[in-house]
């Protein structure tokens, strides 16, 4: 697999991906695919991507309607998922137009397509950017500085690319050659040159448009990090011997190049870096330098063949991906046989955050080029990179529940055997920045379905499964949600994610039911408590208690089964940082919340357990509509609760509220909200300029990064429960 998760939609379509330079100007004509016409200049974009790096997206149904037809949903596919994986971002139908926010992105080049109801697809009208090898596809860059090499230079500074055709097996081929800034055909001095090889069966213009191989050229020259050279770029398709001989032939015909192998190097992606692996070790001397970029195969290696190679070859480095890469095992093997070689090379390291995808080889194209044609002090991996140390194989399907995950946070999803007739299957999880949700599509396997995705960071995660668009529970995994019965979760453990995991058996607080009769509902109902360890019925002083509410849809087993209220309310006591309280979790889906909370929930409370009625020794807090009831409670019966927070709610009109007796009987009021891809981020903000209008007093604990989901009241709960009560 070279860049099939570019084009991973093309592939379920059944269109054949050998895609040659030729393409350039080609069409692919195919009844699910439907490329739009460019749009007028002034015509609105349907991505804006903003300089805290959120790409948001409004793609307007009615062009949606005209091009496709009716349809149930739109997802922008692109390499938002894990290690720049391909992932689908759904969008939202709000009024006339498809549209959400996804961000913060990491800085780099992005590609994407949109498509409709899993198999109709269309490119972007409004973005002029595109993808000569598939014209359904646009980008966008994402400025940072992990990203400065792939900016372009100022207009005039950098190098340029032209096009060399040539005769190859008495056919005409091309190739795509970036000469340096300065390069004159004539002169006393040869430059050195590096053939640099997509995959096989794609574009070379992919190292142009996905690569940004002449930004990489044009800022690595231009910061006087490499050596002037000449690039020669090509298909893999066009790298057997024969092939090799005609492109130098004309390479050294019609530039300006040294033809010596001490001024030859040869790299390549996937195929391409298999061949030039090849290349270069069964007839050493070709090729001094050499990069396998996650090549997927390696030759033979006769240790007899070793002086040879390693006289004629000054530098072999291996790139390879994390274990989402196919090259992972693939490069461990050969490194093996290299070493049994006795054939020197130099490891890159494993990129624990890279696959194979075009993010990953930028940064090996990067890493590479410094290291040409002249001396280099540093041999070793880059910063962050990793040992390859084995194999990665997932278990056998169907040996093991789903997901299976490793200790370095990899995880593989896999079906039953109920799905073998389907089309298509996604895992939709909180997987994207902040927790936001993609889907991530998962592949045939014999009768099931499967994918490795990841690294994930520490962290606590939900999903379920899409089959041909409709919502399916994980049966092999055992775990549940009352209130979403399609949802499954997982835990990855780490540093990272501590508060959130089990404390050891026996030293955590208990969590019970208590059941009470609700005069607003007219029928009995449950909360869920929790009590601290050593929770003393008995002692003098009555524990402070604070009432934790769900939102909307939600109820109250949720803050324990997807909040993680029990294990984070117990590290937070074991450590020492939470002032022993009883924290009560109501039932907040009712027609008088002020009513159920004060005349039900809080009196069973007190009877049952053993909290205090002073409104200092009080809190009320919620999430989301449990935020909004928060403050409706603190409208109409200021000073009840001396301790009240909003989790991504809006506090509403400024009429009728009472702000002295706010600020008087309110100790803290603290509020807090997700980032632009938290729904209610616009009104939660115009809340602020209310509550500063007003002069209510309040604490804001800036943006958490995150959507309106559980990534962000998790982390709202671990900074409010050791404020309280402390004041």
């Amino acid at each position: 697999m070279t860049t099939g998760q570019y084009h991973g939609r093309l592939r379920r379509l059944g269109v054949r991906r050998r895609l040659s330079a030729a393409f350039t100007a080609g069409v692919i004509a195919t009844a699910a695919v439907l490329l739009a016409p460019q749009p007028a200049a002034a015509e609105t974009p349907w991505l804006n991507v903003s300089p805290d790096r959120y790409a948001s997206f409004a793609v307007p149904a009615a062009y949606v309607q005209e091009q496709l037809g009716t349809v149930s949903q739109v997802v922008v596919e692109g390499n938002f998922g894990p290690s720049a994986s391909w992932a689908e971002f759904g969008l939202t139908r709000r009024g006339d137009v498809w549209s959400g926010v996804l961000g913060a992105l990491e800085p780099g080049l992005y590609t994407y397509q949109l498509t409709a109801d899993d198999t109709l697809t269309i490119k972007d009208p409004t973005n002029s950017t595109s993808v000569a090898s598939n014209p359904l596809l646009s980008t966008f860059l994402v400025a940072g500085d992990s990203a400065r090499w792939l900016v372009d230079v100022p207009s005039g500074t950098g190098g340029t690319v032209e096009t060399l055709t040539y005769r190859a097996r008495n056919a005409q081929r091309s190739a795509l050659v970036w000469t340096p800034p300065g390069y004159s055909a004539k002169g006393p001095k040869g430059y050195p040159t590096l053939l640099l090889q997509s995959g096989a069966g794609d574009a070379a213009t992919d190292w142009l448009d996905l690569g940004r191989a002449k930004q990489i050229l044009d800022n690595l020259s231009a910061a006087g990090a490499m050596s002037p050279m000449v690039v020669v770029i090509t298909n893999a398709d066009a790298a057997d011997d024969r092939e090799l001989k005609d492109l130098r032939k004309a390479v050294t015909d019609n530039y300006r190049v040294l033809r010596d192998p001490a001024h030859q190097a040869i790299a390549g992606v996937a195929d391409g870096g298999a061949q030039a692996l090849r290349a270069a070790l069964t007839r050493a001397g070709q090729f001094g330098y050499v990069g396998w970029f996650s090549g997927t195969s390696a030759p033979e290696i006769d240790r007899k063949d070793a002086k040879a190679i390693n006289r004629g070859v000054k530098l072999l480095r291996l790139y390879t991906g994390n274990v989402t890469d196919p090259a992972h095992n693939t490069t461990y093997r050969l490194t093996k046989a290299l070493d049994r070689a006795d054939v020197r090379f130099e490891f890159d390291g494993v990129n624990p955050d890279g696959g194979a995808t075009w993010t990953t080889w930028q940064e090996n194209l990067v890493d590479f080029l410094p290291r040409l044609f002249r001396p280099v002090q540093d041999h070793g991996p880059s910063p962050g990179h990793q040992p390859l140390k084995r194999e990665f194989t997932p278990p056998p399907a169907g040996t093991t529940p789903t997901p299976f995950v490793t200790e370095d946070g990899f995880v593989t999803f896999e079906t039953t055997t109920d799905f073998a007739d389907a089309q298509h299957v996604t895992v939709w999880a909180n997987v994207a920045p902040g927790g936001s949700w993609l889907r991530l599509p998962l592949t045939r396997d014999g009768d099931r379905w499967r994918a490795t995705v990841g690294p994930l960071k520490p962290w606590f995660y939900y999903y379920r499964l899409i089959v041909d668009r409709v919502a399916v529970k994980d049966t092999s995994n055992p775990t549940k949600v009352t209130t979403e019965p399609m949802w499954s979760t997982f835990f990855i453990p780490g540093p990272g994610a501590r508060l959130l995991s089990d404390v050891p058996a026996g030293q955590g607080g208990k969590v019970e039911s208590m059941t009470y009769t609700s005069t607003v509902a007219g029928q009995d109902r449950t909360a869920l408590v929790w009590t601290p360890p050593g929770y003393d019925p008995g002692r003098a002083q009555p524990y402070p208690v604070l009432y934790l509410q769900h939102g909307g849809g939600q109820n109250y087993t949720d803050w324990v089964e997807m909040g993680r209220a029990k294990q984070i309310l117990d590290h937070q006591f074991l450590d020492g940082d939470l002032t022993p309280m009883v924290v009560v979790m109501g039932n907040g889906n009712s027609s008088n919340f002020n009513r159920e909370l004060r005349e039900n929930i809080v009196p069973t409370a007190r009877a049952r357990y053993h909290v205090s009625s002073d409104p200092s020794q009080q809190a009320l807090a919620g999430l989301s509509m449990g935020g909004g009831q928060a403050f409706g409670v603190l409208r109409a019966y200021p000073g009840e609760f001396a301790y009240v927070a909003a989790f991504s709610a809006g506090f509403g009109s400024g009429t009728g509220v009472d702000v002295e007796a706010i600020n008087n009987g309110t100790t803290m009021l603290r509020l807090y909200v997700g980032d632009q891809t938290d729904f209610v981020y616009p009104s939660f903000m115009a809340s602020l300029t209310t509550l500063n209008d007003l002069g209510i007093r309040y604490e804001f604990d800036g943006v958490t990064p995150g959507p309106h989901g559980w990534d962000v009241w998790q982390k709202n709960l671990i900074d409010l429960a050791p404020r309280l009560f402390k004041r």
